[in-house]
């Protein structure tokens, strides 16, 4: 794959705090990049200096999209956590605008915006203000606004920010299939299951500084150990002195089993006495949000 934005030791001051410490990271072409990590991190400033909103104190930001390395705006969408549209305006207008800004041919905006209202259930509302609409729509219309113009690298800050779950899955499916169309998706978000469910690779900042960057297949591999879940009459004691066990929580007759880093299911599984009272069982890893929580609340040794 081709690099299509390069980050490469940007660090970022407001008076003595400094949020954004020696940063880099890669995106490339068609993949989606999940950027996480808690409040005041530092994942808005990134977003604002990869924008040209504000810019690094030291470090570089190269970005590959039309042959250059500076950035173009025009083969860039965003949008915000802070949703903003002109309330008063009508959502083809402002559509047809935004192109415009972008010096994008307003005959295929017209048409991409006629697309995306009938996927996206606003069908006939082309004429509408946006102050007419409910928060969900506004929301839509913001959407299809960042990618009017067909962009090569789209940063998307809290994009599922307060829809509905039938909208979430809607969106995690168009979203997947821009980057398929091989667009370059840099995606901000707290929600973890999200991020899991859409991204390639993750690079989690904390404190302004880099903790975890990767594919999420061997950060797991790394970080994300099994738990097994037993429900039978079992001495929970007992359980917690078998090999390869970290721990073991009890709720009820079911016990959670948290095995060790490293440690494969079939290993432990080796290990169980026949005797253990199994009425169900359940193995499953840890999540990113669990990963997530660790890392920053200094569970994991980098």
């Amino acid at each position: 794959m081709s690099v299509i934005l390069s980050i490469k030791d940007i660090t970022k001051s407001f008076g003595q705090a400094t949020v954004v410490d020696r940063i880099s990271f890669e995106v490339q072409k068609g993949e989606i990049l999940g950027l996480v990590g808690p409040n005041g991190a530092g994942k808005s400033t990134i977003i604002r200096c990869i924008l040209g909103i504000i810019h690094p104190d030291s470090g570089t930001i190269n970005y590959h999209l039309d042959g250059t390395q500076k950035l173009n705006t025009s083969k860039v969408g965003y949008l915000p956590e802070e949703r903003g549209l002109y309330r008063d305006a009508k959502i083809m207008d402002i559509l047809l605008y935004i192109a415009s800004l972008k010096n994008y041919p307003l005959d295929k905006a017209r048409q991409t915006a006629m697309a995306y209202f009938e996927k996206l259930d606003l069908k006939g509302r082309e004429k509408a203000k946006i102050e007419e609409l409910s928060k969900g729509m506004a929301q839509k219309v913001q959407f299809i606004a960042s990618i009017i113009h067909e962009p090569q690298l789209l940063v998307l800050d809290e994009p599922l920010s307060g829809f509905d779950p039938v909208s979430q899955n809607l969106f995690m499916e168009e979203i997947k299939n821009l980057a398929t169309k091989g667009t370059t998706i840099l995606l901000s978000s707290h929600q973890m299951n999200m991020v899991e469910s859409l991204c390639n690779r993750i690079f989690m900042i904390n404190k302004g500084r880099r903790v975890l960057y990767g594919d999420l297949d061997t950060i797991k591999d790394r970080y994300a150990n099994y738990r097994c879940e037993i429900l039978g009459n079992n001495d929970p004691s007992r359980l917690s002195k078998l090999p390869f066990v970290q721990k073991v929580e009890q709720d009820g007759q079911k016990h959670i089993i948290h095995l060790q880093n490293g440690i494969s299911p079939s290993a432990f599984l080796r290990e169980l006495p026949p005797d253990i009272e199994i009425k169900e069982m359940n193995l499953t890893r840890i999540s990113l949000h669990d990963i997530f929580v660790k890392t920053v609340t200094g569970g994991i040794e980098q």
